[in-house]
């Protein structure tokens, strides 16, 4: 667990780095503040964004392949440090730009393979909940115990994270015509985040006892 201090402090000031790429952004395309509809954006600096978003991930895979040994504590390290970033990215965005207003202010949220776009508070409970199940995974690796997904669970898995997707992305076309979002679609959300917890509920209660060094 103690290995969750440091995947912190990473976490952390990865949401610093993100934010402070935003500020500049935001300075140069919506020096006013930032709001829909959108404005168009300079093409080398769109694809800088979406090489910038491909980085990001690859740092945190490249993180978690180094922080454990085990497949089951390489998931949770990944899921706790994107979290963790996910988070304080909106913290520090508060800090130095005081955005969002609210939970509830809209946000581009990514840009692969389309813009998507959803209340702050939708990718914060995300964050929150691959948090949690993180914290889980390794206290029950602690304890001897393993989580094995079978072909079922995977498809559960993919089909809660397609159902959340779905819900950023119903947007994209009123985004890229650069209109006026329409209503998040909550119910959506909803689902594929009951499904994720139904499933790793399951996951939890068929546990096996393993032997093995903790990684």
């Amino acid at each position: 667990m103690r290995k969750f201090i440091p995947l912190t402090f990473f976490g952390i000031a990865m949401g610093f780095a993100e934010a402070a790429v935003v500020v500049y952004l935001r300075e140069i395309i919506y020096p006013e503040g930032f709001c829909f509809p959108l404005k168009d954006i300079p093409t080398n600096l769109l694809f800088t964004e979406i090489a910038r978003e491909v980085a990001t991930i690859i740092m945190l895979v490249s993180l978690a392949l180094l922080a454990a040994k085990t497949f089951n504590r390489r998931i949770a390290f990944f899921l706790y440090s994107f979290g963790i970033w996910d988070i304080f990215y909106y913290v520090w965005l508060k800090v130095t730009l005081n955005w969002p207003a609210s939970l509830f202010t809209k946000d581009i949220l990514f840009l692969i393979p389309g813009p998507w776009v959803g209340p702050v508070l939708a990718p914060v409970i995300v964050s929150l909940t691959m948090i949690t199940f993180a914290l889980i995974i390794v206290y029950l690796d602690s304890k001897g115990y393993i989580l094995k997904l079978n072909k079922t669970d995977w498809f559960l898995i993919f089909c809660s994270g397609l159902i959340i997707f779905v819900s950023f992305m119903l947007d994209w076309p009123r985004v890229i015509a650069q209109q006026i979002p329409f209503r998040y679609r909550w119910e959506l959300f909803f689902t594929g985040e009951f499904l994720a917890l139904f499933t790793f509920t399951g996951l939890c209660s068929k546990k096996q006892k393993i032997k093995r060094n903790n990684a």
